[in-house]
């Protein structure tokens, strides 16, 4: 391994033998030592859910987990690979975009996990359109189709640590649209805070819907300028800069709530 080249933990939800993993893996390795550990089957949105005790096998891209994003990451970073200098996760087959949505998201998840150990992360993802409506999985999308995640993700990856971005931020959520759009600039962007779930009832079931694939797919969208989806159905890498969750700021509402509390009333 060169010295200057950093040591990178690459993982994913799609599962170990996804083309999106396999195309991140042979992008990194041109500028870093890259080392897999991945669940070995899909856990897509399981967000950071854990697991007590995960088995693990080795792999020839490195490790292969029965478990989630998250186990990865903390199986990774105390147990497997110490000494990593860099946690991405994907490319996940479809965009994370909205802040609605990145909590539900095991891409993001391993990114979020990685910063509580002081690790910077990317967690990645590629948009494909598809209507609300279309059979998710009937939609193609090869090794190609994330040249342009790839290419980013390379990089950000070769490029950021030593720019200093990891000073300002815990870790980049990064989305991508299919390579079959033409080459993509970076934009740099926030989340978008625009909510298009609903719900209807019907009999015995309830059927959950977020409305913002039919926008997206028409390519008519209400997101701003600057936003993460505005960025990607114009066509660009989306880039945002992001801190770990749960912040906590002073609050004097709150303060005078816990004042006024009487715990034996």
């Amino acid at each position: 391994m060169d010295e200057d080249e950093p040591a990178i933990l690459l993982t994913n939800d799609d599962g170990i033998d996804s083309a999106g993993l396999q195309a991140l893996y042979e992008g990194l390795s041109a500028v870093g030592d890259v080392t897999v550990v991945a669940p070995a089957e899909d856990q897509s949105a399981v967000g950071r859910a854990i697991s007590h005790e995960v088995e693990v096998r080795d792999h020839e891209l490195g490790y292969v987990v029965e478990g989630t994003p998250t186990d990865c990451v903390v199986a990774g970073l105390e147990a497997l690979l110490p000494e990593t200098d860099l946690v991405i996760a994907g490319c996940n087959r479809g965009a994370n975009l909205g802040a609605y949505v990145l909590g539900r998201s095991g891409t993001v998840s391993a990114a979020v996990e990685a910063t509580f150990f002081d690790v910077p992360a990317i967690a990645v993802s590629m948009y494909i359109p598809v209507r609300e409506d279309a059979a998710f999985s009937d939609i193609e999308a090869n090794g190609d189709s994330y040249g342009e995640a790839a290419r980013a993700t390379t990089y950000l990856a070769d490029h950021a640590l030593g720019a200093g971005v990891f000073e300002q931020c815990d870790y980049l959520n990064v989305n991508a649209p299919v390579a079959e759009w033409g080459p993509a600039d970076i934009e740099i962007t926030r989340p978008s805070q625009l909510y298009q779930m609903d719900a209807v009832h019907d009999g015995d079931a309830v059927t959950l819907h977020d409305r913002i694939w039919e926008h997206m797919a028409d390519g008519d969208i209400p997101d701003p300028e600057g936003t993460d989806r505005r960025a990607v159905v114009d066509g660009k890498v989306s880039v945002s800069p992001l801190t770990a969750p749960h912040t906590t700021e002073h609050h004097e509402a709150l303060d005078a709530l816990a004042e006024t509390y009487d715990p034996e009333a």
